[in-house]
């Protein structure tokens, strides 16, 4: 999963940025609100976090242009006010949840597991299965015929899209814009090296792979 982090306080945001990559998510961090906007207009994101004070754009006028373009991207707000008017406000211009600063990480984590959730399909939210591969987000472990497999970071953000595109057909591009960040060089192989990591760790005993290669296209995840 791919996240925007619009955030001004230089420490406040290595140390985000910092966490959520060793959660094994894909960051983008944007210092001020017209650097926030711009990464909106040129990148797909899963879930955007929005520190309240910006400068050149305040993140209530961020939240309240992505909505009038109507981006249905989660919104997470942070900020150090905590009065009800402040977060009713933030609320009404877009913003999905508020976090008022200073916060726990663990509860950081948690509100983006829950915004991430697809409505209606909670369990989802936490537990990711399809036919002998089962995958707890919360643990951040995976099964493959009750068996347990490690996987390194990126090989099981690459498992949770796939997982959550189970029967679709996925490009590069889409598995490039939600797994890896800017810097990911589109020229490179690193997306096939990857698939083929995965195939060797969740393809146990099938003869067929759970990740379909589709030429021309890119790859779909069996859906079983």
């Amino acid at each position: 999963m791919r996240i925007l982090l619009v955030e001004d306080e230089v420490k406040m945001a290595s140390f985000i940025v910092r966490g959520l990559k060793e959660e094994g998510y894909a960051v983008d961090a944007a210092e001020d609100g017209e650097k926030g906007w711009e990464y909106v207009l040129l990148n797909e994101y899963d879930l955007i976090i929005l520190d309240l004070n910006l400068p050149k754009m305040s993140g209530m006028t961020l939240c309240s242009k992505i909505r009038k373009k109507e981006l249905n991207i989660p919104v997470l707000m942070l900020t150090a006010r905590d009065s009800l008017e402040d977060k009713i406000k933030g609320l009404d211009q877009g913003a999905d949840d508020y976090l008022t600063k200073p916060f726990a990480f663990d509860e950081l984590l948690a509100r983006i597991r829950a915004l991430l959730r697809r409505p209606g399909d909670l369990q989802k939210a936490v537990i990711l299965e399809s036919g002998h591969i089962k995958v707890d987000l919360l643990s951040r472990r995976v099964w493959v015929q009750g068996d347990e497999v490690g996987l390194s970071q990126k090989e099981f953000a690459l498992l949770e899209f796939l997982m959550r595109k189970k029967g679709e057909v996925v490009t590069r591009s889409q598995i490039a814009e939600h797994v890896w960040d800017l810097h990911f060089d589109p020229m490179s192989n690193t997306i096939d090296v990857y698939i083929n990591f995965l195939r060797k760790k969740i393809d146990k005993g099938r003869s067929q792979s759970m990740i379909e290669t589709m030429r021309g296209a890119g790859y779909r995840f069996i859906n079983q």
